[in-house]
């Protein structure tokens, strides 16, 4: 397995999970990242995320899920599952094949990802199971592992995960989309047929963010992408990703990303 990726919410593309009947990686990441190159994989088991803090946009056959602390996502075989953005994501994520269950019908049925929300004791019960079941995995105990999926899947309240509004999915779907540089919100609001304003309190309802944060993220990750893997001066850069002025696209990366874009360049080339 790719071990450089532990700490990260998404699947290496090189890992071969073919043959595994369980998997489980503990991730812990800092600030907000959107992902420069969609990882995907078709899930050969039912895989799972789990969230003990912060937040996760993943990506289901095309479908956004939005997923905060205590949700659990769990993905049937065979659906293709990818990351669009994390923002300080702690938790675990992985998958099983259902034949570690005594009743393994139980997960086959399932043709649509299960989203459960998880609180308060409850949640932190959850918690400290996949801490268990991450330990087992790392000493190769195989007998806990399968009592433990027991009773991770019994606690768990089948229905259907809870989709995004269509217009509001297909906003992050143009939003991240690596056609061109981010939009207005008057763009995307024209795109869905809807005022301005009635797009932005949908996101925000739907999401927690507005249509202008949501932009914001998306920008700084092409930005990010750009820095690292081409040699454009930033003043071409900030144009790639629609802020002509490079003055200001100085000050909008380093109040977002903490660092001025040449210092952010530097360290991705290992030069820092």
């Amino acid at each position: 397995m790719d071990n450089n990726l532990t700490a990260r919410p998404h699947w290496s593309k090189a890992a071969d999970y073919s043959r595994v009947p369980f998997f489980i990686r503990r991730m812990d990441t800092q600030g907000r990242v959107t992902v420069p190159e969609v990882p995907s994989a078709a899930l050969p088991f039912v895989g799972f995320l789990y969230l003990t803090d912060g937040e996760v946009l993943a990506e289901v056959d095309g479908v956004q899920f939005l997923c905060g602390a205590g949700h659990l996502l769990l993905i049937p075989e065979g659906l293709t599952f990818s990351i669009r953005y994390y923002a300080d994501a702690v938790g675990y994520t992985g998958g099983f094949r259902a034949d570690l269950l005594s009743r393994p019908e139980t997960v086959l049925q399932w043709v649509e990802p299960v989203q459960h929300a998880f609180w308060f004791d409850e949640a932190a019960f959850v918690g400290e199971l996949f801490n268990m079941l991450a330990i087992s995995f790392e000493r190769g105990d195989s007998d806990f592992i399968g009592k433990g999926l027991e009773l991770l899947v019994s606690r768990v309240k089948v229905q259907p995960a809870k989709r995004l509004p269509g217009k509001v999915s297909a906003f992050l779907e143009r939003v991240f989309s690596r056609g061109g540089p981010p939009r207005d919100l008057a763009a995307y609001a024209a795109d869905a047929f809807v005022s301005p304003g009635h797009l932005n309190r949908m996101v925000r309802q739907a999401t927690g963010k507005s249509v202008g944060a949501w932009i914001d993220i998306a920008r700084l990750g092409m930005a990010k992408r750009l820095l690292r893997d081409t040699e454009w001066p930033v003043a071409e850069i900030a144009t790639a990703v629609g802020l002509d002025d490079s003055s200001y696209f100085s000050r909008f990366f380093k109040r977002h990303a903490g660092v001025t874009p040449l210092a952010f360049r530097q360290k991705m080339h290992g030069l820092s």
